[in-house]
């Protein structure tokens, strides 16, 4: 069982969410997670993560049944492709616009594999009560800094230029996507975030509420949104979450419901 939640706020600082999430808990037996930061001013920020959230997620709906790893990847790159496609024609079309973009990170998950997407430093990490993994790299300049050597990583979270991204969809005609596919495991979450979270909360921070086993992912979402605004929410914050749940946790949560009927 593939169970999903997702959570946005505008944060402490900003006027305008910028952030856009969807979930859909089952095309054809994937469960799907799209996650999208804009930027850019006079409102297209958020103008671009609105159309690459809708862009993707209608052209996923094509996805077949029993669909094979290598046809959902291809399925996902062909639709970022034509979410930066139809972004950058938007915008070179009107002078306003001129230069928006966006992030985007897709999470594509059955019980056993997974498939990510992702343009930016949106970030998709996994957890389980072993640990957290970051599985997305951020295309960020700081962090090029830091692959080099120039910085280090406690360094690039102060950074003046920590919000300079190396790759966006929509700022160009054509747009390099990171796809990967990886095997996940009954009591395996995925977390999908903007920058607004992982830039203002440790690890340790993000990993403590999903261990929690006895929280719904709605309760976790809400206390990882919150953590981000207590240490400022100088930036919008979204989470989203896709929990790959073992048939004793379906069956626990059946029960409890049953409990509060009686």
């Amino acid at each position: 069982m593939l169970k999903t939640a997702a959570l946005t706020d505008v944060g402490r600082v900003r006027l305008v969410n910028e952030d856009r999430a969807v979930v859909q808990e089952d095309i054809n037996g994937v469960a799907l997670a799209i996650l999208a930061d804009g930027m850019g001013g006079h409102q297209a920020g958020d103008i671009a993560s609105q159309m690459a959230v809708d862009i993707i997620h209608q052209h996923l709906q094509s996805l077949a049944a029993e669909a094979s790893v290598h046809d959902r990847k291809t399925c996902l790159k062909d639709a970022v492709e034509l979410a930066n496609e139809k972004i950058f024609e938007f915008a070179s079309q009107r002078e306003n616009y001129h230069g928006m973009g966006t992030t985007v990170v897709v999470a594509m998950a059955d019980e056993d594999t997974v498939v990510i997407g992702h343009v930016g430093d949106s970030r998709v990490y996994r957890i389980n009560q072993s640990g957290i993994e970051q599985l997305t790299e951020d295309h960020s300049l700081v962090n090029v800094l830091v692959k080099s050597g120039q910085i280090t990583r406690e360094e690039a979270g102060h950074h003046p230029r920590r919000n300079v991204l190396t790759r966006a969809l929509g700022t160009e005609s054509t747009i390099e996507i990171d796809i990967q596919d990886l095997s996940w495991q009954h009591g395996d979450t995925l977390l999908l975030c903007s920058d607004g979270l992982s830039s203002l909360i440790s690890t340790e921070q993000i990993v403590a509420p999903i261990q929690q086993e006895a929280a719904s992912l709605e309760e976790i979402a809400q206390q990882l949104v919150n953590e981000a605004l207590t240490a400022g929410g100088d930036d919008n914050i979204t989470v989203v979450l896709v929990s790959n749940e073992s048939e004793s946790d379906t069956q626990k949560a059946a029960d409890d419901v049953n409990d509060e009927k009686r």
